[in-house]
C-alpha cells in the first residue's frame, strides 16, 4: 500500500475519492516505511524456511508491479488479484515448505475474487479515469458489461473454492460455509445493481464476510 501510495501520489491528489490520502503521510516518511517493512518482510520470510526466502523477493515485484499496471494495460484488476494471490500460496510454503495443487488452486479462487471486487469498486472513477486517460477495464468494456465481468468472475471463484475443498481434502463443515459465501456474494451484486451509491457498503461488507466463512469453515472442519 505505501509502494501504491508513492507511485500515485500526484493521481491519487487529482481524484476526489482520494484526494485525501497523501494527508496521512509525508512522502519522505512512506519512502522510509516502505524501505524498512520491506526489509522486515524479507528478513521475516528468511526465518521460515529456505524457499520463503528465495520467493520473498519475488513476492515483493509481484505486489508492485500491480501498482504500475494501470500505465500500460486495461487488466489492473487482474494482477491486483494476482498479488492478493501468493498469500495462500506463501502461507502454504512458510507452513509446508513446499507448493501444493490446493493453494494454487484457491490462489485461482482469489484472483477471480479480487478481480471481480475490484471491477464493481472501480465504476466509482470510471468519469475520473476516463477523463485522465487512465488505461482502466470499467472505461474500456463500461459499467454495465463491466459489472456482468465480475459476476462471472466470482461464479468462477465460487467453484474455484469448492474445488479447493476437494483438492485439500477438506470436509462436511467446510461445504456448510458455503452456501453462506454465495449468499454473501448474491448480496454483492444485487446491491451495486440497485444503487451505485451503496457499491463501497456492499464491497467492505460482502468481501469481509466471505473472509470470515471461509476462515472458519476451514478451522471448523480441520478441528473436529
Amino acid at each position: 500500500m505505501l509502494f501504491n501510495r508513492l507511485v500515485d501520489w500526484s493521481l491519487d491528489q487529482r481524484n476526489p475519492r482520494t484526494a485525501s490520502r497523501h494527508l496521512l503521510v509525508s512522502k519522505p516518511a512512506a519512502l522510509v516505511l516502505l524501505a524498512v517493512s520491506s526489509a522486515g518482510f524479507v528478513l521475516a520470510a528468511g526465518a521460515i524456511n529456505r524457499l520463503t526466502l528465495l520467493l520473498a523477493p519475488v513476492a515483493l515485484v509481484m505486489i508492485f508491479v500491480y501498482s504500475l499496471t494501470k500505465r500500460f494495460t486495461s487488466a489492473t484488476h487482474f494482477f491486483l488479484g494476482l498479488a492478493l494471490a501468493i498469500a495462500p500460496v506463501g502461507a502454504w510454503i512458510a507452513q509446508t515448505g513446499r507448493i501444493d495443487l490446493a493453494p494454487l488452486v484457491l490462489g485461482a479462487g482469489v484472483i477471480c475474487w479480487v478481480a471481480g471486487f475490484d471491477l464493481i469498486y472501480a465504476t466509482q472513477d470510471y468519469d475520473f479515469d476516463r477523463r485522465e486517460g487512465i488505461r482502466s477495464l470499467v472505461v474500456k468494456l463500461g459499467i454495465t458489461r463491466s459489472l456482468r465481468l465480475a459476476q462471472l468472475l466470482h461464479l468462477a471463484m465460487f467453484a474455484a473454492l469448492i474445488a479447493f475443498g476437494l483438492s485439500a481434502k477438506l470436509g462436511f463443515f467446510y461445504y456448510c460455509g458455503m452456501p453462506l459465501v454465495a449468499a454473501a456474494l448474491f448480496y454483492e451484486h444485487k446491491t451495486e445493481k440497485l444503487n451505485l451509491a451503496g457499491i463501497n457498503r456492499a464491497f467492505f461488507q460482502s468481501n469481509a464476510f466471505v473472509s470470515a466463512v471461509f476462515l472458519i469453515a476451514v478451522c471448523v472442519d480441520r478441528l473436529i
